[in-house]
């Protein structure tokens, strides 16, 4: 009977110490998962502005404020942002396009905003737009500026240290020779433009 006993007890005892290894191990298992749940916070997640804005053409920051941003979408204008992207305002309505392809702040004075409108980018189903637009008092109220047949803006710089300087990049026509197509520049903030790189280097206004 003793024989008998001595194994079936040794045998029971080492199903015991591997449970209790399974035990240690579900337990580690679980922690770890716990940690690696706890850091999904800390991916990047859409903040905005929803749905409805389409493509993301472009992004600028208030060079002195972190939370203001402006973002220039493909299909629903400009929005703001004053909390970091926690809600979004629409800043763009009324205007003669939907589409916008880039947005700059003017470093001598943030309450500048400058707006090219139609998408930056190439496609039969891209938007197109009517010109260049500024904003001077932080999104509130807007002003077409020109250049009405550039159709699509890609790129807009202001002087860092003379705010009627401004360069513009324009694709002009996606599909036809012609319209604003270059580098303008203006010299007064926007009342005259002068291409300074392409074609028929001509004053538009």
């Amino acid at each position: 009977m003793k024989k008998i006993l001595i194994p079936f007890l040794a045998f029971f005892m080492l199903l015991i110490s591997v449970e209790d290894a399974w035990a240690q191990k579900r337990k580690k298992i679980a922690e770890t998962s716990s940690d690696k749940i706890s850091l999904d916070a800390f991916k990047f997640r859409n903040v905005g502005p929803a749905f409805l804005s389409g493509r993301i053409s472009d992004i600028a920051m208030h060079p002195e404020n972190d939370n203001l941003w402006y973002v220039a979408t493909a299909s629903s204008g400009v929005w703001k942002t004053e909390n970091a992207g926690t809600t979004w305002q629409s800043i763009f309505e009324g205007q003669g396009t939907f589409a916008a392809g880039c947005v700059t702040i003017d470093p001598n004075n943030p309450s500048t905003v400058w707006v090219g409108s139609g998408e930056n980018v190439g496609g039969r189903h891209i938007a197109f737009g009517d010109g260049v637009y500024r904003s001077t008092d932080g999104g509130k109220s807007w002003k077409n500026m020109g250049l009405p047949n550039s159709e699509h803006i890609s790129k807009i710089i202001v002087h860092p240290d003379n705010a009627e300087v401004v360069w513009v990049a324009a694709q002009g026509p996606l599909w036809s020779s012609g319209g604003d197509r270059g580098v303008y520049k203006t010299t007064d903030g926007g009342k005259n433009w002068k291409k300074v790189l392409g074609d028929n280097m001509d004053r538009c206004h």
